[in-house]
């Protein structure tokens, strides 16, 4: 069947999500027939290099042979079995992998990003109800955060498309500024913007004492702020802040862990360890939905009692799934044989200096970069901007999603150098387009009648 055909039956059927679906009309869907490495290819033969990691979550590009393998081998053995009063191999291989790799020693799973920030949340306000502290619930996240779109994930949640909208079925939660090194003032480092962030967390956290149960960041890096980088020193501040005011810290690595910001954990760079770490996205390698939350042993034995009402009240059927534990494994195999991190220093140095040019057009500001993660924000006076540099994109067989008036590059480990050249002349072209006044829907060639 063509790229025509399984749009119209997809457009017809299929309910996308953070979408609008009269867009497609005009900006048609793009149906992939499959995939390899860094490319996706579709139905009529057109290949899009995927510079997203379709959404952060391929971390080694898409078949990769060993996790693949890894699947098959546990499908002859056991696909999934209920964690609920039974166990099995992969999930106390994985979680005591993770724990040696976190220092966090007890794993509690689900099966998405939006889950483990619900569970992360659930387990610090039990933690305190089972201690004595019955005051302790509400949150603190920072400006402009993104935790999830699931009811307590919106909580903590700072995007006003979605906050506002369903505002009558939240608990408010407390917000704090965001250390983002872009709000420097003139003279200011990032190490300073994050000193004065931090200040204004504890000024939060003195205000709201007793009543705080946890705060909840990204660490490093708000990816849906536009990928908004901040200075280590906030989290090392905040880790003290914490401690003294006796609040958890949650630390959503959801988006940036896995090596993606240079470090296995984003927080190991702030020389720290969080009270809970949520984990997902990319802990599959992108074959198989699984989450997780990583605690420490006070928090495991603040549940562990004759009551029941006092053990911890959670649950997913497919939890620790056998097959998503497994691919898991591999993804931390390829981690350990491959040098992943040391290699991926060597591929972001290149990938920064081939961007120089790019990086210094005139609309460009504020050029940043962690690890395997770059952006810039694009001067510019359309309101229409991430529609369009996304159609023009498509044009040039690139899948890149700008928040906003932010362009932002999460590729796949595997990206090559060629692959690198590919993406930064696609998006020079893009840019001159869509700053021209062209792109945008209209001009992605298949249209829905």
């Amino acid at each position: 069947m063509s790229n025509q055909a399984w749009l119209q039956r997809s457009f017809a059927a299929v309910w996308h999500p953070c979408t609008q679906m009269k867009r497609h009309e005009s900006l048609p869907i793009v149906p992939i027939a499959g995939a390899d490495g860094v490319w996706l290819t579709d139905f009529d033969g057109k290949r899009y290099l995927d510079g997203v990691s379709s959404w952060w979550v391929n971390l080694f590009g898409h078949g990769e042979p060993r996790i693949k393998q890894a699947i098959k081998d546990q499908l002859d053995s056991l696909e999934h079995v209920m964690l609920a009063g039974f166990t099995h191999q992969p999930v106390v291989e994985l979680s005591e992998r993770l724990a040696a790799l976190s220092g966090l020693g007890h794993a509690f799973y689900g099966s998405d990003g939006a889950s483990a920030t619900e569970i992360a949340l659930k387990m610090s306000f039990h933690y305190w109800k089972n201690r004595g502290h019955s005051g302790k619930t509400r949150f603190i996240s920072l400006e402009n955060s993104y935790h999830g779109e699931t009811i307590g994930a919106l909580a903590v949640t700072d995007v006003p498309l979605f906050s506002s909208t369903y505002a009558d079925l939240l608990k408010p939660g407390l917000r704090a500024p965001s250390p983002d090194a872009r709000q420097a003032a003139p003279g200011e480092s990032a190490a300073d913007t994050a000193l004065r962030a931090a200040r204004a967390m504890e000024n939060l956290l003195a205000k709201h004492t007793g009543e705080i149960a946890a705060v909840i960041v990204e660490p490093l890096v708000q990816g849906a702020a536009g990928m908004a980088m901040y200075d280590p020193t906030y989290l090392a501040e905040l880790r003290r802040l914490c401690d003294r005011y006796q609040v958890h810290l949650i630390a959503d690595e959801i988006a940036v862990g896995f090596g993606r910001t240079g470090t296995f954990f984003a927080y190991q760079q702030a020389g720290i360890v969080p009270d809970f770490l949520c984990l997902s996205k990319g802990i599959t390698g992108g074959f198989l939905p699984l989450s997780c939350v990583l605690t420490r042993d006070d928090v495991y034995q603040a549940f562990y009692h004759d009551d029941v009402a006092r053990g911890f009240l959670h649950s997913h059927s497919y939890t620790g799934n056998a097959l998503a534990c497994r691919a898991a494994l591999a993804v931390l195999d390829i981690f350990e044989t491959d040098d992943v991190l040391a290699a991926n220093r060597q591929k972001a140095a290149e990938f920064t200096r081939r961007m120089q040019p790019l990086a210094a057009r005139p609309e460009i500001r504020h050029f940043r970069h962690c690890g395997m993660i770059w952006a810039f924000d694009v001067e510019t006076g359309r309101s229409d901007f991430a529609l369009a540099f996304f159609s023009a994109m498509l044009k040039r067989g690139c899948l890149l999603r700008p928040i906003g008036r932010t362009v932002y590059f999460m590729p796949p480990y595997t990206l090559s150098n060629e692959e690198m050249d590919w993406l930064i002349e696609a998006s020079c072209a893009a840019l001159d387009e869509v700053l021209a006044g062209g792109a945008g829907a209209a001009g992605v060639e298949t249209r829905l009648p």
